[in-house]
């Protein structure tokens, strides 16, 4: 007997299971038998159904299709002609170039293509095979000759954003790409700042190996050497900035649809269209350049590769490609933002995808420069786009290029700034402060890291609402030493004042003295002391030697206090340091200072888990200088009985 006999005596019976298939399938139209032969195309073929559910052989074509020699097409725009038609034909495939990923080569055979080589901007240009759609330009190779390109097959792209969604579904959080700082530890701006600037791969540095297409960054409202400069901050995120032609996109009351054009083509994303991702808009403008890949109603893919962001909330606009620059290294074209029409969701390794009509948050920004050489004080009205690892970077580009408008400043320099960063539902960020001698890297380090805590925080999501910058710049030098130290005595007792004379020596200015009373609490026990005088930065020392906690973030208001807390401390002015025994504990960050000795040893028991250190008394004073003071003097005082 046959293992199938059981299907084999119930023949009637099959029979009309087989024509109640048919029928219902005839029944269901040629749209459900689209789907159907979609599915089987799948099945047969390797062809992995994309993120919209549907699979068209008639639309797209597999790699199962492609063969070397094949003749290819790809749609982009090169110049003010808008998408143009360019010819290319098929190297060949090559399965697991990356780890579940392949590949389609195919090289350029228009003469401008041939001429240009790889163009940065062409990212997500849609390649045509057989008349049907066959992936998009994705990479290159660094210093080649001709315009070979790799292109991210079209059932990658369609898959795009498949695993987001089953992620969301399950619960699992998923957040766009980010900084992941050490919040364990005080504040250190210095070190926020190495770790923002510090590239985090060297993927798109070499000089042989494939490369995804640099996607340029074109900046405009900014002097040209700072715009140079950026490339420093952003080629390790595949950006490549270029000085722009000006301009900006047309501004929009949030909420409000974009207005109707005469010229159809001109508000559209097609195939082939110069699609922009605007980080910076308004009198400053930055933008990120690439291509439309494929149209589905509302949902627009694009890139052909990773910004490397994940789930994003970045705007979309339709850019105007000028003209494209023939480079030695790689041709790149120029182009600016025509209008805003939606927002970018999804950012995964195949591409992004957006929709049209979505809205982007946008964080407002205002810059105001008061600058010794310049004939007008100049404010700057911007949008910053929202994101965790792009917004500190376009922000310091912002602010260093309106202050660096009218060239760099002299040796001799001092700027006085006023920083506010509006935050959703908590206590705003406000400093103010002087710096001398050091550029804007005080208050870029202090302005861009407090951004960057604030939204790469393990607390809870913020919502920063404005930023606002109020800078001045004068062509002087403030930085001061201390002269000399006199005490009116060097032994006191307790309950006493002793009078402090210090000189100050400041650069191309005469001596000045400063006078301070300093009390001897009353309780305080008869032995020797060190007093200090000293510039901030001493003083910062001291504290952290101190009083580490107090700069130290453990929730989200802890966050909000360090940065007031460490952002408040001013340069200019001389700080008066008497530091006194012991007593109490810190239990975390709770200060019992006069807690009895008894009790307190009980609390510093080894086996207790919450963290406890003894609490550090000191008496201090201030004065203000004017002058921001570099070095520091330390004595010796005896209290008597």
């Amino acid at each position: 007997m046959s293992k199938f006999s059981p299907f084999k005596e119930p023949k009637t019976g099959f029979f009309l299971f087989c024509v109640l298939v048919l029928i219902g399938s005839l029944c269901a139209g040629p749209a459900t038998l689209s789907v159907n032969k979609a599915a089987g195309s799948s099945a047969a073929e390797g062809t992995p159904v994309g993120g919209s559910g549907v699979w068209d052989p008639a639309k797209y074509i597999s790699l199962d299709e492609i063969k070397p020699g094949m003749e290819a097409y790809c749609l982009t725009e090169y110049g003010l002609a808008g998408v143009e038609k360019f010819g290319m034909e098929v190297v060949d495939v090559v399965r697991n170039m990356e780890p579940g990923r392949d590949a389609i080569l195919v090289r350029g055979t228009d003469e401008r293509f041939i001429d240009a080589g790889p163009v940065a901007g062409c990212s997500g240009s849609p390649v045509y095979i057989d008349g049907r759609l066959a992936g998009a330009l994705a990479f290159a190779w660094a210093f080649s000759k001709d315009p070979v390109y790799g292109a991210t097959p079209i059932e990658e792209m369609l898959k795009v954003g498949d695993e987001k969604s089953e992620r969301l579904d399950t619960g699992y959080q998923i957040r766009d790409a980010g900084y992941v700082f050490d919040f364990s530890k005080p504040i250190d701006f210095a070190e926020i700042d190495k770790q923002i600037t510090t590239p985090r791969h060297s993927g798109n540095n070499s000089l042989t190996g494939v490369t995804n297409l640099p996607c340029p960054l074109i900046i405009s409202g900014l002097p040209a050497d700072v715009c140079e400069q950026a490339n420093a901050l952003v080629g390790h995120l595949g950006l490549m900035a270029v000085p722009g032609l000006g301009g900006s996109m047309k501004r929009q009351a949030r909420g409000q649809k974009p207005e109707s054009r005469s010229d159809e083509q001109d508000v559209r994303l097609v195939p082939g269209a110069c699609l922009a991702v605007p980080l910076v808009s308004g009198d400053i403008t930055m933008s990120i350049y690439g291509t439309v890949t494929e149209v589905m109603g509302d949902k627009v893919y694009g890139f052909g590769h990773s910004l490397g962001y994940g789930p994003v909330d970045l705007p979309m606009a339709i850019g105007k490609v000028h003209t494209v620059v023939r480079n030695v290294v790689i041709s790149f074209k120029v182009a600016s933002v025509v209008e805003t029409i939606g927002a970018l969701m999804t950012d995964e390794s195949a591409g992004v995808i957006g929709r049209i009509g979505a809205e982007a948050k946008m964080i407002p920004l205002t810059i105001r420069v008061d600058r010794y050489n310049d004939t007008e004080k100049r404010l700057y009205n911007c949008q910053l786009a929202n994101n965790r690892l792009l917004t500190p970077t376009v922000l310091r580009l912002a602010v260093v290029g309106a202050a660096l408008y009218l060239g760099d400043f002299p040796p001799e320099h001092m700027i006085e700034y006023k920083v506010a960063i509006g935050v959703g539902g908590a206590e705003s960020i406000t400093f103010e402060n002087v710096s001398t001698g050091r550029g804007l890297a005080e208050l870029i380090m202090e302005s861009m890291g407090s951004v960057a805590l604030l939204m790469n925080n393990p607390y809870k999501e913020v919502d920063i609402e404005s930023i606002d910058f109020d800078i001045r710049i004068v062509p002087r030098s403030i930085i001061s030493h201390i002269w000399s130290v006199d005490l009116s005595d060097t032994k006191v007792k307790a309950g006493e004042n002793i009078e402090i004379g210090v000189v100050v020596e400041s650069v191309r200015t005469e001596k000045k003295e400063y006078q301070c009373s300093l009390k001897i609490p009353e309780d305080l026990a008869a032995g020797k002391y060190e007093l200090t005088v000293c510039g901030w930065q001493d003083y910062i020392s001291f504290l952290l030697k101190t009083i580490p906690y107090r700069f130290i973030a453990s929730s989200m208001p802890r966050l909000i206090e360090a940065l007031n807390y460490s952002l408040g401390i001013d340069r200019d002015k001389l700080y008066y340091l008497l530091v006194l025994p012991s007593r109490g504990v810190t239990v975390e960050q709770a200060e019992l200072p006069d807690l009895p000795a008894t009790k307190a040893l009980v609390l510093q028991n080894a086996k207790r888990t919450l963290k406890i250190q003894p609490y550090r008394h000191w008496v201090e004073r201030s004065l203000e200088t004017g002058t921001v003071i570099i070095d520091k003097k330390v004595m010796r005082i005896t209290v008597e009985k």
